[in-house]
């Protein structure tokens, strides 16, 4: 049974501003990570590594479902650790004059055995600096 890493953040700014940048390659390059072969379209795989210059983890992904201003799903994936796949999906919702977003990163144990850079504590880690430190300060500030 899975237990999936949950969070949910509200964001100060219109469903139609944060799902742009969760979905358009250029202004995900500001916030999050360079994904130079992503596609808004189901099917598409696509391949990027963490921020900086040590390119030590590369992640592969797959588009599973696209509901416009509403939900994306994808893989998530380390093809040179593991065969394993899990699964992110980022659900908006409107909340007044903002944007209720949560994220929900499934099967989580699938990596349990490649240590602890892909352990659930650094997931979660990982996930809320995301949310805390790049994408709610980066659409909140550019107006």
């Amino acid at each position: 049974m899975s237990n999936p890493i949950i969070t949910e953040h509200k964001i100060n700014a219109p469903i139609e501003k944060v799902w742009k940048a969760i979905t358009d390659q250029e202004e995900m390059k500001v916030w999050y990570f360079d994904m130079d072969d992503f596609e808004l379209k189901e099917g598409k795989v696509f391949n990027f590594y963490e921020p900086g210059n040590e390119k030590r983890y590369h992640h592969q992904a797959e588009i599973l479902e696209i509901i416009p201003h509403q939900k994306l799903k994808h893989s998530w994936a380390y093809p040179e650790f593991s065969d394993q796949k899990t699964t992110v999906t980022w659900e908006l919702q409107s909340d007044g004059s903002g944007t209720l977003v949560r994220l929900i990163h499934d099967h989580i144990d699938r990596f349990g055995n490649l240590g602890e850079n892909f352990s659930r504590e650094a997931f979660t880690d990982g996930w809320s600096g995301i949310f805390t430190q790049s994408l709610k300060p980066y659409l909140e500030s550019c107006g």
